[in-house]
């Protein structure tokens, strides 16, 4: 009797252990189940161009206001807005009337500048009144080529007419008669960072795209540098040339530049990995530690985009491991498992 008691409850306590063994087993089965599967990739370090990105107008190399020194009424416009034009030639002409009186009073102190000069050679003419002679016709002189350089106007550079204010017949008052730009070559002003003033010198190649042609990309030159900082935006001015001998790039075009000035040796990482935190702009990845299957949150600095990827300025380092996939169910520390 003892014995059948004792033998039952032996296999009672092997039936319970069995359960609680197999209860177990599920359990663990069930939390494998439950982790969170990510894909991972490792990060490595590689040289990346340094660059930054500016934008800006594009403006005429040089823009000349064509104009007389004093009022005059203009004679004569030989030129037009979008016309071509050289330089030295002839732009306006401007009322002459006032020449012909110069000229005269010109020719009679010459006359008279002559005669004392010839007087005094001789002895028939004081110095005094020799001098004054010649002072009078130097100042005639210098009167009629003031008027006679003001009764022409010239370009000084070779370009295009861009403005034109006035119309034959009208008085000049203050506005230019006439705007010409020289457009081959064009430039492009930016201010950039003083962080970047040891960094840049003239005749570094910069990248241009316009967005009237899209995606073509121009190629310019650093032709000038502000020596100074300004101590309120803490910038320094940059003048950019861009070579336009088929003048397809006009003045008033917005611009972006991308100035590379070297490399350097950084973290590079898939976008996939990059994760924005909620109602800022920090930058943050999730970091495998293949040692406890744990996943841990890092804040990360990024510098330039570079198609699918990010160079990484601070918050990773070369031969990390980092989630691409399944970022989604993830808290700071929790075991994951890889895809296959």
């Amino acid at each position: 009797m003892k014995g059948t008691f004792a033998k039952s409850l032996l296999m009672a306590f092997a039936v319970l252990a069995t359960a609680c063994s197999q209860k177990q087993n599920k359990q663990q089965e069930q939390n494998t189940e439950s982790l969170p599967k990510v894909t991972v990739e490792t990060v490595s370090q590689r040289n990346v161009i340094q660059q930054t990105s500016f934008t800006g107008t594009v403006e005429a190399f040089v823009t000349n206001n064509i104009a007389p020194q004093q009022p005059r009424r203009i004679q004569s416009i030989l030129a037009d807005v979008g016309d071509h034009v050289k330089k030295g030639q002839l732009l306006v002409k401007l009322d002459a009337s006032s020449l012909v009186q110069a000229k005269a009073q010109l020719d009679n102190y010459k006359t008279e500048y002559e005669r004392a000069k010839e007087l005094y050679e001789f002895g028939g003419a004081s110095k005094s009144e020799y001098d004054a002679r010649k002072l009078a016709y130097e100042v005639a002189q210098s009167t009629y080529d003031n008027l006679q350089e003001n009764t022409t106007l010239t370009s000084p550079v070779t370009g295009v007419i861009s403005a034109r204010n006035y119309d034959n017949g009208d008085m000049y008052t203050a506005a230019p008669v006439l705007v010409v730009e020289q457009i081959r070559p064009v430039k492009i002003m930016i201010n950039l960072s003083e962080t970047l003033f040891s960094k840049i010198r003239k005749g570094m190649t910069v990248y241009v795209t316009l967005d009237a042609y899209g995606d073509e990309e121009f190629k310019g030159s650093i032709t000038r540098i502000n020596p100074t900082i300004d101590n309120a935006t803490r910038t320094f001015a940059v003048e950019i040339s861009l070579p336009n001998d088929d003048e397809r790039i006009r003045p008033g075009m917005f611009a972006r530049v991308t100035l590379p000035y070297g490399s350097a040796n950084r973290v590079v990482v898939s976008d996939r990995a990059i994760n924005k935190l909620m109602g800022s702009g920090d930058r943050y990845v999730w970091i495998y530690n293949p040692e406890d299957n744990t996943v841990s949150y890092s804040k990360v600095e990024l510098g330039r985009r570079m198609d699918n990827e990010y160079e990484v300025l601070s918050g990773l380092s070369d031969g990390d491991k980092v989630v691409v996939m399944g970022q989604l169910a993830l808290t700071n520390g929790a075991k994951v498992e890889l895809n296959d």
